[in-house]
C-alpha cells in the first residue's frame, strides 16, 4: 500500500474516533471545548476531512491539550493516559506477559507453549538496527522495532515492525484481552500507516494475503492495496475484479488471465459445461482450441507447462526483494567452489564438464540454476551447504 494514496473507510474512522473519545472522556472534552474552543473553520475542516496523522495521534498524552481550569487553577487531564512509543525489539517481562495473555485468549494456546525462549526467537530477534540519512540529513530508523501501546501506564498492545528503507512491514500484533473490544487491529494498522507517512518510508506492507483465510480478509479493506503477481512479480490492485477471481479459484495470476483472455465478467462460471448457460460464453468459444485448452486447464487448477514457461521470467530479471542481484552473486559467491556430492563422491561444481562454458544468466544451464539458488540463500549458506545430485 502506497501510504500517500491511502483512503480510510467509514468503519476505520469510527474506530479511531471511538477510541479517542474513550481516552479523552466526555468530561475532558466538555471542559476543553470551553477553555480552548476550536474555531468555526477548524470545526468545519474536521467534519469534512479526515486527517489520518492528526486523528490517530489526537488522544496520545503528549498531544493532548491541557488548558488551565479556572476553578482548580490546574491543568485539565484526559480520563486516561495513552502513549505510543517505538522501541527496540528487545525482550522484557512486560512484553512477554502481554504475549502470553494474547496467545492464551486469542489463539487458545496452552500456557506451557508460550515460553520466554519462544517469544524471544519469534518476535525479539529481528533485523539489526541502523540509520539512513534522508535528503534533509535526518536519520531514518531501520531494523526491527516494537511499537508499544500503553494505557494508564500498562502495556496493552504491541506491534512488531520491520523498518526498511522504503517500507514499513507489519510482522505481528498482539493486544491484551482487556482491550479486545476496541479494534486494535484497525488502530494499529492506521498507526503504522501514519508512521509510514511521517517517517518517509512510502510503502506499508501487511504481509501475505491468503484470500481463503477469513482472518486475512481485513487486509483488503485498506485501499489501495496491491498484490504481487506470482508469475511476473508485478503489483496488481486488489479491486473487486481481482477479489472475484480470488473467490472463484485457489490460484490466480492476473497476468496469465489477461494473456489467456479469461473474461472478468464470468469468473465464477467460466468454462462450466452447463448447456443452459453456454450462450454466455461467446468470447470463450472464440478463443480457438489451444487457448481454450490452456484457459480450461488454468481455471480448473491443472498445470500447463507451455503457459507457465511463456509467463515465467528469469530470477535475475525479476528484481525480487531480498534476492541477490547477478552482480552481487558474481562478487560475493564462488559458485565453482560450491561443494557437490555425486553419488558417493565429493567434489566441487567447477569440476563438472562444461562448467566454464556455462552461462550464469541462462536459467536453463547448470550454472544459471545454481546461481539463482545461491541468490536466494546467500553467501553464508553457500559456504555451509553442498549440492547433491542423484541418479
Amino acid at each position: 500500500l502506497d501510504a500517500s494514496e491511502f483512503e480510510s473507510t467509514k468503519d476505520q474512522r469510527q474506530a479511531v474516533n471511538r477510541w479517542n473519545h474513550y481516552i479523552l472522556g466526555q468530561h475532558y472534552k466538555e471542559q476543553a471545548a470551553r477553555l480552548s474552543p476550536k474555531s468555526r473553520q477548524e470545526k468545519k475542516r474536521r467534519r469534512n476531512y479526515f486527517d489520518l496523522c492528526e486523528s490517530i495521534h489526537e488522544a496520545e498524552y503528549e498531544n493532548v491539550k491541557k488548558p488551565i481550569s479556572h476553578l482548580t487553577k490546574k491543568q485539565i487531564e484526559p480520563e486516561h493516559k495513552f502513549t505510543v512509543t517505538l522501541e527496540p525489539d528487545s525482550f522484557t517481562e512486560e512484553k512477554y506477559a502481554l504475549y502470553a495473555d494474547y496467545q492464551r485468549n486469542v489463539h487458545h494456546e496452552h500456557p506451557a507453549k508460550s515460553t520466554r525462549n519462544g517469544f524471544r526467537r519469534f518476535l525479539c530477534s529481528g533485523l539489526k538496527h541502523g540509520l539512513q540519512n534522508d535528503k534533509e540529513g535526518e536519520g531514518k530508523r531501520l531494523g526491527s522495532y516494537h511499537q508499544c501501546y500503553r494505557l494508564d501506564g500498562r502495556l496493552v498492545a504491541l506491534g512488531v515492525l520491520d523498518l526498511l528503507p522504503d517500507c514499513v512491514s507489519s510482522v505481528y500484533l498482539m493486544y491484551h484481552n482487556s482491550v479486545n473490544d476496541w479494534n486494535f487491529g484497525k488502530l494499529s494498522a492506521l498507526q503504522e500507516i501514519a508512521l509510514t507517512l511521517e517517517g518517509g518510508y512510502r510503502f506499508y506492507y501487511m504481509g501475505f494475503y491468503i484470500h481463503s483465510c477469513i482472518k486475512m480478509r481485513y487486509k483488503a479493506t485498506y485501499h489501495p492495496t496491491y498484490l504481487l503477481d506470482p508469475e511476473i512479480y508485478a503489483w496488481d490492485l486488489l479491486d473487486p475484479d481481482l477479489i472475484a477471481r480470488l473467490s472463484a479459484r485457489r490460484y490466480v495470476s492476473l497476468s496469465r488471465e489477461r494473456a489467456l483472455n479469461i473474461p472478468a465478467h464470468s469468473p465464477y462460471t467460466f468454462m462450466q459445461s452447463d448447456a443452459l448457460t453456454t450462450s454466455n460464453f461467446s468470447s470463450e468459444l472464440a478463443m480457438g482450441p489451444e487457448a481454450f485448452r490452456q484457459a480450461h486447464n488454468y481455471v480448473n487448477g491443472r498445470s500447463d507447462g507451455s503457459a507457465a514457461r511463456q509467463s515465467s521470467i528469469p530470477l535475475f530479471e525479476a528484481d525480487m526483494p531480498g534476492v541477490m542481484t547477478a552482480d552481487e552473486v558474481r562478487e560475493q559467491i564462488d559458485l565453482g567452489g560450491w561443494k557437490l556430492i555425486l553419488g558417493s563422491r565429493a567434489t566441487v561444481l567447477k569440476t563438472l564438464v562444461g562448467w566454464e562454458e556455462s552461462e550464469m544468466m541462462d536459467p536453463h544451464a547448470i550454472k544459471g540454476i545454481v546461481a539463482e539458488f545461491a541468490a536466494c540463500i546467500g553467501p553464508e549458506l553457500v559456504k555451509e551447504t553442498c549440492i547433491k545430485i542423484d541418479r
